[in-house]
């Protein structure tokens, strides 16, 4: 069974008109889709595409209009067990001011734990782990605002995993970080990734989609396509005419074939962009 199964979803946002009467906006139109236990999926889209009303659906944060989410077998609109859900799936926002809440590094990492009445020797330990696998433990004892960008990301998620969930869904985490900030935080999803746990991550950088096990493409609350990054991206047209791009060795590869350099299709990364041009000069 899927660890998250997604069935007909449609989602409503309602607005009031200028006489009070409610108005239904449309941002899911009735998708479905399965995430694996254990997979990196990236999901991908433009602003307003739906990507993360999706997000907020697939803990509980908002719930569904029409149709089902399903966590590790549980509906997330029963109200009984919205815990349940969202202590299996975490969160870690655009922005990581967002998310801070205290004044002291590790006290904002033992938040969470605290509010689901953890042991404090229990406690202590998911903070000190979870610091430590994103290479925070020095700053324990700093003040988040004395923080950069990257660095206060990189707490948001310490505050996720202290939650010992077994998925976090990262919503656009790097939109606000410069590229080694970015490259930092997706290094700590695909080490989160390599021990098992399940990650969605969305995002408007196709380099980092790319990195993904599954790509899910959205628009206009539906989603366009789905594959692995090989598959969706080869679909470079299509992915155009959604005004998205692809990765900048996908791009690249497609400009020298024009030019007649022979590069095999399903190039997808600059290692293996490097390689076929190595290979195609000493033809």
């Amino acid at each position: 069974m899927s660890f998250i199964r997604v069935e007909n979803l449609v989602y409503d946002y309602i607005k009031t008109d200028e006489g009070g009467a409610p108005i239904a906006s449309r941002a899911i139109k009735g998708v479905s889709f399965n995430i694996e236990r254990g997979s990196f999926t990236a999901i991908i889209g433009q602003n307003g595409s739906g990507k993360s009303t999706l997000a907020k659906n697939l803990n509980g944060l908002l719930l569904p209009t029409e149709g089902k989410v399903c966590i590790d077998g549980l509906d997330t609109s029963v109200p009984e067990i919205v815990w349940n859900v969202r202590q299996k799936v975490a969160m870690v926002f655009q922005n990581p001011d967002n998310q801070i809440v205290s004044a002291i590094v590790e006290d904002d990492v033992a938040f969470g734990p605290e509010n689901l009445g953890i042991d404090p020797a229990e406690i202590r330990r998911r903070v000190d782990s979870a610091l430590d696998g994103v290479e925070m433990g020095d700053y324990k004892e700093k003040a988040p605002h004395m923080l950069s960008g990257g660095q206060k990301q990189r707490i948001a998620i310490a505050g996720a995993v202290a939650m010992e969930p077994e998925c976090i869904v990262f919503d656009e985490p790097t939109a606000m970080l410069d590229p080694k900030g970015r490259r930092e935080v997706l290094g700590i999803a695909r080490d989160l990734n390599s021990k098992g746990m399940t990650v969605v991550f969305i995002t408007h950088f196709m380099e980092e989609a790319a990195c993904a096990d599954h790509v899910i493409v959205m628009d206009g609350g539906l989603i366009k396509m789905e594959g692995t990054p090989r598959e969706v991206f080869a679909r470079e047209e299509e992915l155009l005419s959604l005004s998205l791009g692809v990765p900048a060795a996908v791009q690249l590869a497609s400009r020298l074939r024009k030019r007649g350099v022979d590069i095999p299709e399903g190039v997808l990364t600059d290692e293996e962009l490097v390689r076929a041009i190595t290979e195609a000069k000493a033809v």
